[in-house]
């Protein structure tokens, strides 16, 4: 192999030929010192949607993020043509690392999750009383997801007009989940987004459900400005709403108060991406018992030895507690459809 010295003859230089004419490849990348930052509002077929200052600019990902993707919610540098202005189009060249990361898989057999949101606070999960009826383990599931991606979960339940709060309610109070009960005609009239406005401030929420729970309606009301189709058709055979939102919003609450992003409607919500030994995290209360377990304990009920049983008999924690842990760690080995 022939070796050049530092200054060689340019003669001496080999070249490769590039037939398509453009420059040689390199492994230098700029480092885009002038990038400023965004946050991604909503990805539609390549394009991304990016609040950068007071401006939505239009971009795509640079080619040398491979196939990194950028989601609603993420941090990113931005350059090229910043202005906003009408096809325009500026370049991601970086993300940012992601505080919080909402992640969920087609079905549990699936090995490739899907990132949803990126960087939000909590997640709100909605769920109707009735009509459709209420699926507890697809709140359990997305418990879970939860508290596997840094989120703090809210449960607001709607349609209380139709069916009543209190069977559901006595499933998740042992969790500590934080939960808003509203009815059909405050989710109308706009006396439902005041109470829910109280838990947003300040933070950047996304939205979860099923359609036909009220969800967009729900964020139609906390951001007026921002309609968005709404379904208000439930399948009289099925129980189900049909899809409206078909992609990721994030929508700016007044005053700059914080942001809801409106997620599509989803009829599953899989946890195969999910280590069921991070779920244990949720439950402050119970954490300190495992140090007593064996090595790879589960804490499921199938757990040989698990050591939560007895720092539940000696009262350190309530047994409801370990009952919602254990609910909760059964969701990851269960088909969500009950």
């Amino acid at each position: 192999m022939r070796r050049y010295g530092k200054n060689p003859d340019e003669d001496d230089i080999r070249v490769r030929p590039n037939r398509k004419g453009n420059r040689p490849r390199t492994h230098i990348r700029p480092k885009h010192e002038d990038a400023q930052e965004g946050m991604v509002l909503t990805v539609d077929r390549g394009r991304l949607t990016c609040l950068v200052e007071d401006r939505q600019v239009v971009a795509m990902k640079a080619r040398e993020l491979g196939r990194k993707a950028a989601v609603v919610g993420d941090k990113v540098m931005i350059v090229g043509d910043l202005s906003g202005a009408k096809d325009t189009l500026a370049r991601i060249v970086r993300i940012e690392p992601r505080s919080s990361v909402l992640r969920r898989t087609a079905d549990d057999d699936d090995p490739f999750e899907r990132v949803v949101v990126a960087n939000a606070d909590q997640l709100a999960i909605v769920t109707a009383l009735a009509d459709p009826e209420p699926r507890p383990r697809m709140i359990d599931r997305c418990l879970v997801a939860a508290y596997d991606g840094g989120l703090t979960p809210l449960l607001v339940l709607t349609k209380s007009d139709l069916a009543s709060a209190d069977s559901l309610l006595e499933m998740y109070v042992p969790l500590g989940v934080p939960y808003i009960v509203t009815s059909r005609e405050e989710l109308e009239n706009g006396a439902a987004s005041e109470v829910v406005r109280n838990h947003l401030d300040g933070k950047i929420t996304a939205f979860v459900g099923h359609s036909g729970v009220g969800k967009t309606t729900l964020v139609n009301t906390l951001v007026p400005e921002e309609r968005r189709r709404t379904t208000g058709h439930v399948n009289a055979v099925t129980g189900r709403g049909r899809h409206t939102t078909t992609s990721a919003l994030a929508l700016p609450l007044a005053a700059e108060s914080g942001w809801v992003i409106d997620t599509p409607g989803v009829r599953s919500f899989g946890l195969h991406h999910v280590d069921p030994s991070r779920v244990i995290n949720a439950f402050p209360d119970l954490e300190p018992g495992t140090e007593e377990c064996p090595r790879g304990c589960t804490h499921d009920d199938q757990a040989v030895d698990c050591a939560l049983d007895k720092w539940v008999s000696d009262g350190h924690a309530d047994p409801a507690r370990l009952y919602s842990l254990r609910r909760l760690l059964a969701t990851r080995e269960r088909r969500d459809g009950d």
